[in-house]
């Protein structure tokens, strides 16, 4: 394996449109989302160690899931956990990251991505990691993988590239923020619109140099600890400097103001699980479409559901199409699928 390759695995968020059973104390990415018997984490780290050696993959977390990730992954030592000690979004935890590779290794190229994405083809994945790492290795290039759409989605960002470039790496001409339902039938009808799905790759020499030119502010931040990264004072560094960034996506500091960003558009195939319409894609399916996760269900009349409870539950069901059912210790949540989006805001109301 290439001693130079590295990975920045992204598993801070609390996947809030999972709820119930995506909670704050424990996330959907430490769960085991379709019954695979592996959670999200472990396939996602399993995926990229076929790459990457075990020991440069750095997992970037909250410090609450310390404990479930290295409960989870017991290749991992602690010191390959970067702990944020407050949420600040992709941008500082990207530099943070980067700034600790660069001092141990400043020939290093790395991918940055998100834990909680279930990916089938994993030969595919990672022969267009491969294309990406070989890119990045020899130019001063910002990259993505682009996703296939495969419908006019209104919840991702789209990635614009240059529909004269005949590479199979492609030029970006922008990234554009999530559309409504016509602007995503357009960009699907022209062609060379791909989704974002937050997966990134360059060497660690080139994303540096981004962030010192976008976000100065930040940079000088960081570059403060540069003696303490990868030393015993690193932690007390990141616990009395880390919240002072700005709250910012990597998407916004550096990728829609940089030139030099470039796409591969995917060939494998991919799901962001970021709702529960999008797990229920992925299950299967009885003859009415109903997805069941766990539950033992008796239908009658019943369409296009999602039901998810603990194990063996029986679940009895009559005159429902189009609803999310989940069933997950003190909290029933049923709620149609169109409105999922919402399940998010619902969350926010019960902290309150």
């Amino acid at each position: 394996m290439n001693k130079n390759y590295y990975a920045i695995l992204m598993a801070g968020g609390v996947g809030s449109r999972f709820w119930p059973v995506s909670t704050a104390e424990f996330p959907k990415q430490f769960h085991d989302m379709l019954g695979a018997g592996d959670t999200l984490i472990q396939k996602t780290f399993s995926r990229l160690s076929k790459l990457i050696p075990v020991e440069n993959i750095l997992i970037l977390t909250n410090e609450k899931y310390n404990h479930i990730v290295l409960e989870q992954l017991p290749l991992v030592k602690q010191e390959q956990v970067l702990l944020e000690p407050a949420m600040r979004n992709t941008a500082p935890c990207i530099l943070y990251a980067s700034m600790k590779i660069k001092k141990q290794n400043p020939d290093a190229v790395m991918v940055v991505a998100p834990s909680d994405h279930w990916i089938e083809d994993e030969v595919l994945f990672t022969q267009n990691l491969q294309q990406c790492f070989d890119y990045c290795s020899t130019e001063n290039a910002l990259m993505t993988l682009g996703i296939q759409p495969t419908f006019p989605n209104t919840g991702f960002g789209y990635i614009e590239f240059d529909k004269t470039d005949n590479n199979a790496i492609k030029k970006v001409n922008q990234f554009r923020e999530k559309p409504d339902y016509e602007t995503a039938k357009s960009f699907l009808e022209s062609g060379n619109f791909l989704w974002n799905g937050g997966i990134f790759i360059w060497s660690v020499k080139a994303i540096v140099e981004s962030f010192e030119k976008f976000q100065p502010q930040m940079n000088a931040l960081f570059l403060k600890g540069w003696s303490d990264y990868n030393t015993a004072a690193e932690k007390d560094f990141i616990a009395e400097n880390y919240g002072l960034a700005e709250d910012v996506s990597i998407d916004y500091a550096v990728m829609e103001k940089a030139k030099n960003v470039y796409v591969l558009p995917a060939t494998f195939d991919w799901n962001d699980l970021g709702t529960w319409g999008s797990l229920h894609e992925k299950l299967d399916k009885d003859e009415n479409n109903n997805s069941v996760v766990n539950a033992t269900v008796l239908l009658n009349n019943a369409s296009s559901n999602i039901i998810s409870t603990s194990k063996d539950k029986l679940v009895i069901i009559d005159g429902l199409e189009d609803f999310i059912i989940v069933d997950k210790d003190n909290v029933l949540l049923i709620y149609p699928k169109s409105k999922e989006q919402e399940i998010k805001g619902i969350v926010s109301q019960l902290k309150k």
